[in-house]
């Protein structure tokens, strides 16, 4: 069989498994067993060797070890605390409200790591608050939505370690990686609220508005004793942060040790300050932690021992040179490859893509000129907007359920300025690659 056919043939089979329903582990397994004894037979006998090699990795310890670091603080009030606090320090700042949402949900982001849990516990408090101060309906909603996606960009990510283990690049880079873009991300989003409320104070709203906000209660009022007061159970969830990114980023610390020394510290404050310390109440969060690994371990094995097929029947050499092929010039690959990206994260969760697609790409990429650390970060940024959108947009349900009264309609109509946010986002990256790899390239070590 022509091995273009072959490609086109072994990967659009795996992805029409995945957007079946069937668990992805399972469907990535599947499909790479069918293509082995189809055409293949003789490499069954290598297939444990080769499963087993590909998770006999010591970076894959930092997956399980961010996973614990997230799960006690998830359990935890932390959320509210957060929230709280920073609208504390914020109400009085034009859009206040709206932007301590989206703040609470990068500094969430970064201790949780989870899209769709930072969406859920920021937005289980925030989007009721919004609609109750005055916000549409579509603005609370597309905000949160919108903000929890920063879970898989702003570091630590288990998505970069996916990056970093698939393509076998620095998982510390790639966490550095993504703090200028995560900022950037941030800073514009709620610059964009900020714009928002303005506009609104001198342009009165129709009667058929959708979008805008009517009115802001700013009449509250907080002492600074109550400001500093509410730091206190905060500060440590945010120096866990700052203690990981500043022990990568000095080569004090392998990802894997500052992992496991975030999750140590993360128990601690959590049962410190939360009071989380019975048996019945640490099960829970460690049975979560326990599923939640072991569901990505799986996903990755599968996926790397997929890739080690497609591989020996050279489908990723062919697609990768049929690629390179076309006359478009390099930035019109990266304007395909980005499109590629987009369309998958529709369809397939952030792990998945990364796992299957990004093995096949770097060669593309590396062959181009491109730097894989920053690719990293665009692909990160490309299937942030895959889980705002649909079909599988997996942050619209969420504060669908959180919201249940408000039609997806209006969900969407409140996320599409965010969506064009990280599209300025890819757009800036590609005309400064250094906002993405000027930090990495400072590291120590």
């Amino acid at each position: 069989m022509n091995e273009y056919v072959l490609a086109i043939l072994l990967f659009g089979s795996a992805f029409g498994l995945l957007v079946s329903g069937i668990p992805i582990w399972a469907g990535l397994a599947g499909i790479s067993v069918i293509f082995i004894l189809s055409f293949s037979p003789h490499l069954m006998p290598t297939l444990p060797y080769v499963l087993h090699g590909s998770m006999d990795s010591f970076a894959l310890l930092a997956i399980p070890l961010f996973i614990l670091l997230s799960a006690p603080i998830a359990a935890s009030h932390a959320s509210k605390d957060l929230y709280e606090t920073l609208h504390k320090w914020l109400h009085k700042i034009p859009g206040g409200l709206g932007i301590a949402n989206m703040v609470g949900c990068g500094i969430f982001a970064a201790l949780c790591g989870s899209s769709p849990a930072t969406a859920a516990a920021i937005g289980g408090i925030g989007i009721p608050e919004m609609r109750r101060r005055g916000y549409s309906a579509a603005l609370a909603t597309g905000l949160i939505a919108h903000a929890g996606t920063f879970g898989i960009l702003i570091p630590p990510s288990v998505t970069m370690i996916l990056y970093g283990v698939a393509t076998e690049t620095s998982i510390g880079k790639c966490f550095i990686a993504g703090v200028i873009p995560g900022i950037l991300l941030v800073v514009l989003s709620c610059a964009w609220l900020a714009i928002v409320f303005f506009y609104r104070k001198i342009v009165p709203a129709s009667p058929g508005s959708t979008y805008f906000l009517e009115t802001e209660a700013v009449d509250e009022q907080f002492s600074w004793a109550e400001r500093f007061f509410s730091l206190f159970k905060v500060l440590p969830f945010v120096l866990i942060i700052v203690g990981i990114m500043g022990s990568l980023y000095g080569g004090w610390a392998t990802p894997s040790e500052a992992g496991g020394l975030g999750a140590v510290l993360s128990l601690f404050f959590v049962m410190t300050i939360y009071r989380i310390w019975r048996p019945k109440q640490l099960w829970p969060i460690f049975i979560k932690a326990l599923n939640e690994s072991s569901m990505i371990l799986m996903i990755m094995a599968a996926a790397l021992v997929f890739a080690w097929v497609s591989s020996d029947l050279y489908a990723t050499q062919a697609l990768g040179e049929l690629i390179l092929q076309l006359p478009l010039g390099k930035w019109g690959i990266i304007v395909v490859i980005n499109i590629l990206l987009l369309l998958l994260g529709c369809f397939i969760p952030p792990a998945a893509v990364i796992l299957m697609v990004a093995p096949l790409l770097l060669p593309i990429i590396q062959g181009l000129g491109f730097d894989p650390i920053w690719f990293a970060v665009i692909m990160t940024v490309n299937l942030e907007i895959g889980l705002v959108t649909p079909p599988v947009g997996l942050n619209l349900y969420v504060v669908k359920n959180i919201a249940p009264d408000v039609p997806m309609s209006q969900v969407l109509l409140g996320v599409t300025p965010f969506v064009i946010i990280d599209l300025l986002v890819i757009v800036l990256l590609c005309i400064w690659p250094e906002l993405a790899i000027w930090l990495p390239n400072k590291m120590i070590g």
